[in-house]
């Protein structure tokens, strides 16, 4: 199997082993490092916190006898108060006991701690009360010494079993870490003695078989580097030739970007002009439909000339209707002024005054009817005017529709001019478009080709550079042969 393996998947064997035993020596030192910490922190975080809190405990007792006695000695409120603080130290060192503590005789001495420090609280507020009822200090000290005294005998015999657990537990901690830290420094040194060994025997293996691969690929390398050398002269033969066909290749790019530049500057000249002519376009349409605007309103002016005319023809018409009515009274009241001037006449003396009047009513009867003929001829004359006006008006109007009609050719032809300018325009902007990119694509394109002729130079350079490491490699394959001949004999 050791023939049929490369050079490099026989050195990653070896690498792999070792990192593998390296990597198992550091899971295992890891764990038991782990195990070390955990021994270490649990000793330092539960049984010496635990301790600590005992102590503190142990403080907030004595602190809270302490001021039980001064209040009894002195009734003195601030003992009360000393009294209520370390009672409330008293309840939180026992909160955080409890949550320390994880095994179920541990518990038990914290609830036996806290109901004996309950039953020292009740003793010794009940002392309290009876000395605040005007008991002597002798009383009291006596009712301490009967009631509270024996709860805090109580309650110390339970702090010092809590104690003495705790440092038990500490000792037993500091035993198993020493024990599990002298077991993982054991281990450790005996994977590294078997890595070692095992190190040994890999690189004994490796030496020979390495050295006899090595020496077939000193062989290969100096077939390899006589292929190189005439590799090397047709790669710089043929880079000379591409060299000038770069050159070539260059120029005529350079001309084709310089007519792109040209083509570009000749759109956008045209494009400028096309913009130029839209906008007298639009400004035609404009001025178009500002025309047409203003015939639109000749021609409602006229509609309504039309309209006043023929209301004129009717009002006359109605007035001839009425003048017909004046006429006939102006006759009828002719009949009755000479009807009245021949009673008058009839009458004799007494009818003469009525017949003056009834002639005065004939005579104004006579001008109403010669008013009313002139009237009449007015009339008709009006009407015929207002018929001839009617007439020309109609024939304007048609004038106006023929020229409103115009118009609006003429605005679809502005709209039309318009619409093909701007397409014009449009056409004209992309073609300009289109040369400003074609010139870029053509500029990159010169750049590439520079930069492929400098490519070419430089390949140029490194086939010399290559024909002469070729020959070096060939120099050093030869040595390299003589260094390992000797060991894989």
């Amino acid at each position: 199997m050791g023939r049929t393996w490369s050079f490099g998947q026989k050195l990653a064997m070896g690498f792999g082993v070792m990192v593998a035993v390296a990597v198992a020596m550091g899971v295992v030192a890891v764990l038991s490092l782990r195990g070390v910490v955990a021994s270490k922190d649990q000793v330092i975080t539960v049984y010496a916190q635990s301790l600590i809190e005992a102590e503190k405990l142990h403080a907030a007792v004595e602190e809270r006898a302490s001021a039980i006695r001064g209040f009894l000695l002195t009734k003195e409120d601030r003992f009360l108060d000393q009294m209520r603080s370390a009672q409330a130290e008293i309840t939180a060192v026992l909160g955080t006991l409890r949550t320390r503590v994880v095994t179920d005789e541990g518990k038990r001495l914290v609830d036996q701690i806290e109901r004996a420090a309950a039953d020292h609280q009740a003793a010794a507020d009940g002392v309290i009360a009876k000395r605040k009822a005007d008991a002597t200090a002798e009383q009291a000290a006596r009712l301490f010494d009967d009631e509270v005294l024996p709860k805090r005998t109580i309650l110390g015999r339970h702090l010092s079993s809590f104690v003495s657990r705790e440092e038990r537990l500490l000792e037993d901690g500091k035993r198993a870490s020493t024990e599990t830290s002298s077991s993982a420094i054991t281990l450790v040194v005996v994977l590294a003695v078997v890595a070692a060994l095992f190190a040994a025997v890999v690189s004994y293996l490796l030496s020979g078989t390495l050295t006899r691969q090595i020496g077939s690929a000193v062989q290969h390398v100096q077939n390899s580097s006589a292929e190189l050398q005439s590799a090397a002269n047709q790669q710089a033969t043929g880079a000379k030739e591409q060299a000038t066909a770069m050159n070539e290749i260059t120029t005529t790019i350079t001309e084709l970007l310089a007519t792109s530049k040209q083509i570009a500057e000749s759109a956008q000249r045209v494009a400028h002009m096309a913009d130029q002519t839209a906008t007298a376009a639009r400004t035609g349409d404009q001025t178009v439909l500002k025309g047409q605007e203003a015939i639109g309103g000749i021609k409602r002016q006229v509609d309504m000339i039309v309209s006043h005319m023929l209301d004129l023809g009717k009002k006359a018409q109605q007035i001839g209707g009425i003048l017909e009515i004046i006429n006939e009274l102006a006759e009828q009241t002719n009949i009755l002024a000479i009807n009245a001037t021949i009673e008058a006449a009839g009458a004799g003396d007494a009818g003469k005054r009525f017949a003056v009047v009834a002639d005065e009513i004939r005579k104004l009867a006579d001008r109403v009817g010669s008013s009313t003929k002139e009237i009449r001829g007015l009339i008709d004359e009006t009407r015929a005017a207002v018929n001839t006006t009617v007439m020309a008006t109609e024939t304007g109007a048609k004038a106006v529709d023929s020229g409103t009609r115009q118009f609006g050719e003429v605005a679809a032809a502005f709209k039309q001019i318009a619409d093909l300018v701007k397409a014009t325009t449009e056409a004209a902007r992309e073609i300009e478009l289109s040369t400003k990119q074609q010139a870029t694509a053509v500029e990159q394109v010169n750049a590439a080709i520079s930069d492929v002729a400098q490519s070419t130079k430089e390949t140029e350079a490194s086939s010399g550079q290559t024909f002469q490491t070729a020959t070096q490699l060939t120099s050093l394959s030869r040595d390299l042969g003589r260094f390992v001949q000797p060991a894989s004999a």
